[in-house]
């Protein structure tokens, strides 16, 4: 079995401090979970404004968001996927502020939510929701984050 190789890489282009460390490993366990044995993952750790732009751009919406997922290539037949994540501070830190948690613990249920769409996962309906925050469950909790959400929008997103 060949051994798992993951580059996962993080751009910071804002102003909170963080532990990339933590979500870098957190994104190799789900990738090698879902029997991914070469990925290459960036995680653009990014403002409100920049997050924005980008969700505008490339999703039509206008307005901030928690995370933003790119597949860009998935081969299955050599378990290989490249992707990237854009995850806001801003929100992460707006959201732990009303929930009483951490900006670092909502950022890594963001890269956890972001990384789980790589590998597969929706969440576009309440059965896929309620998988995949089973999912998020089980990896925050190897973080030690018990998360308490405070409910979910209408297509099943965090907030």
């Amino acid at each position: 079995m060949p051994k798992d190789t993951h580059k996962i890489e993080i751009a910071d282009e804002q102003s909170f401090p963080f532990d990339g460390t933590r979500l870098v490993s957190t994104v190799a366990q789900i990738l090698s979970d879902h029997d991914l044995n070469q990925s290459e993952i960036s995680i653009a750790v990014v403002d409100d404004p920049a997050i924005r732009i980008i969700n505008r751009q490339y999703l039509n919406h206008d307005y901030e968001t928690d995370v933003i997922s790119f597949v860009l290539d998935f081969d299955e037949t050599n378990s290989r996927l490249t992707g990237q994540l854009v995850v806001s501070t801003d929100t992460a830190n707006n959201m732990a502020n009303q929930i009483g948690g951490t900006m670092e613990d909502e950022l890594l249920l963001y890269v956890v939510h972001g990384t789980l769409h790589l590998v597969g996962f929706d969440d576009k309906d309440i059965e896929s929701a309620s998988e995949m925050r089973e999912r998020e469950r089980h990896y925050l909790a190897l973080n030690g984050v018990e998360h308490r959400w405070q409910g979910t929008k209408s297509d099943g997103e965090p907030h």
